[in-house]
């Protein structure tokens, strides 16, 4: 392994984010997979988790096989496979959801057509024994993710309705499902009615002729009493979504980290020790003259005061950035900087910032900043923020992460700094990409601090922070079951299985009143090794 050094600009010096220990802990209780590990390399065989208070069962969405797995957990340190249920016949399954309703014994499944573009999508229920109930429930185009409210009478789903190859566009769209005992009725919200001047701000970059509707994709949703809030990630905006009256309220633009200024530093460079393959070895976080896209993947919603020292609580959302680009057949929004045409005016030392030791090699949005009617950039976006962010319900922003994960992950794992979860040890892989890619939010409560745990895709850990106060958000620990030394590549997987967890791509908060053992937990699937792991969570003790 090569030696690995941490360079950052002078004016990030001053910070203090990690001077405090972390102040909540993760331990391991199991990891459980449903087949051979190297047959479910980044298979999809843990997708989405979600874990049942009352039975205590973990519901698995398990793409390797169109199945959901169900796990019974009421043993934490050995669940053991109850049952595999295939959704074949209904299309593919992306997402679960469990009606909190401890009376309903229902759980819905987001099932995506095979042709995802030209046919609907389902919404499938069974009991908690795997017993479909019914008959599905047809959706828009490619349901992608579904969520119940407090209550298990309505089910929000969201619907992407992302393009095919030959970009044939389906209109993104959000199902409402309500659920009366056996008797489910559907609505669907879609943005047919917005034009480009009704949603200014909002990324709308499809091929020339698209629409609103169709160049919308709905993502993921959360939802706070009446209102839900849909993450549409490759337009970089959050739609509101009023419930009981199927209604878009408004769509909102979600703007851009400026990595130019103090506290939003990346490492642009898989290759900033001399610029050729395989000349990684550096950190450097530095500033650089980009502003990223959130583009979020995930939401979750929490309450919190509405201002400082006020007693009034209001409604806040939290958003994973990940950003992602689109490519379908011969369209791709994304570019390296080095193959750009920069203006002179906007950036007098274009060509020094097209070397690959410095941001040559970052992948760009080529549809973002141009000059009207050119190709030539007057300004520079990459693909998410490598960060968190905390908004109000109108969207304003109250905080973002800035460069609190990427420097983490410098001090603490130097030898493995923006690794990938497709190989491993991989140092400085994903610089020149979108980092360590932040997937996922979900929120827990433990005593009287809300928290958020966020998802790192490629590096394969979670973040965690104390965001109780939206304005002072303080970093609280980090849980990582990846054993990051072990070497494997997709052609060598025979010891892939103690690499541990790659790929987080689902969440669940497991309160210490509904658990099992009475701790909270935290339970992830990971996408890329296929395998649900299940952590207990503790205060730790500062003397």
């Amino acid at each position: 392994m090569k030696t690995s050094f941490i360079l950052l600009a002078t004016a990030l010096a001053h910070t203090t984010l990690f001077a405090d220990e972390p102040t909540l802990s993760f331990q391991r209780l199991s990891t459980v997979q449903n087949g051979v590990p190297a047959d479910l390399f980044a298979q999809s065989a843990a997708e989405i988790v979600k874990f049942d208070p009352i039975t205590k069962r973990m519901f698995v969405v398990n793409g390797a096989t169109n199945s959901i797995d169900i796990f019974d957990a009421t043993d934490l340190n050995e669940p053991e496979l109850i049952k595999s249920v295939n959704l074949t016949e209904f299309g593919n399954p992306n997402s679960v959801a469990i009606n909190p309703n401890f009376k309903a014994n229902e759980v819905a499944v987001a099932v995506g057509a095979d042709n995802k573009s030209l046919v609907r999508g389902k919404v499938v229920f069974m009991n908690k024994d795997g017993v479909l109930l019914g008959t599905p429930v047809t959706v828009g185009y490619l349901p992608d993710m579904l969520t119940y409210d407090e209550k298990g009478k309505t089910l929000v789903v969201a619907n992407e309705g992302e393009p095919d190859d030959n970009y044939n566009d389906p209109e993104g769209s959000v199902s409402i499902i309500r659920i009366n005992g056996s008797r489910r009725t559907h609505s669907e919200v879609t943005f047919t009615h917005l034009t480009p001047e009704d949603v200014p701000g909002v990324r709308i970059t499809g091929p020339k002729g698209t629409t609103v509707a169709k160049d919308l994709e709905p993502e993921y949703v959360a939802i706070d009493g009446n209102i839900a809030f849909v993450t549409c990630q490759e337009n970089n905006a959050v739609a509101k979504i009023h419930i009981a009256r199927n209604r878009v309220l408004s769509v909102m633009p979600l703007g851009s980290i400026n990595h130019g200024v103090l506290g939003n530093a990346i490492d642009g460079s898989d290759r900033d020790f001399d610029g050729s393959s395989g000349g990684g070895g550096i950190i450097r976080i530095a500033n650089w003259p980009i502003h990223g896209l959130l583009m979020p993947d995930g939401i979750a919603t929490y309450t919190a005061a509405i201002e400082e020292g006020s007693k009034k609580k209001g409604t806040f959302f939290v958003t994973a950035n990940e950003g992602d680009a689109r490519e379908w057949g011969d369209y791709l929004d994304e570019s390296r900087l080095s193959t750009r045409t920069l203006d002179p005016s906007a950036f007098p030392l274009g060509s020094t910032l097209k070397l690959p030791v410095n941001i040559g090699r970052l992948n760009i949005i080529n549809t973002e900043g141009l000059i009207n009617g050119t190709d030539t950039h007057e300004k520079l976006f990459s693909y998410g923020s490598r960060s968190f962010s905390i908004f109000d319900e109108n969207g304003k922003m109250v905080f973002d992460s800035g460069q609190m994960i990427e420097i983490y992950i410098a001090e603490n794992y130097p030898d493995y700094f923006n690794s990938n979860h497709e190989e491993g040890p991989s140092l400085d892989n994903r610089s020149d990409n979108k980092g360590p890619e932040p997937e996922a939010v979900e929120i827990g409560v433990i005593g009287n601090k809300t928290y958020a745990f966020i998802a790192l895709e490629r590096f394969s850990g979670i973040f965690v922070c104390d965001i109780t106060n939206p304005r002072d958000v303080k970093f609280a620990g980090f849980g990582m079951n990846r054993n990051l030394a072990v070497e494997f590549d997709e052609e060598n997987l025979t010891n892939i299985a103690a690499a541990g967890d790659l790929g987080p791509e689902g969440l669940d908060f497991v309160p210490a009143d509904k658990s099992p053992n009475g701790q909270p937990l935290l339970v992830v699937a990971n996408e890329v090794s296929g395998t649900t792991t299940i952590y207990q969570l503790s205060d730790v003790i500062i003397r």
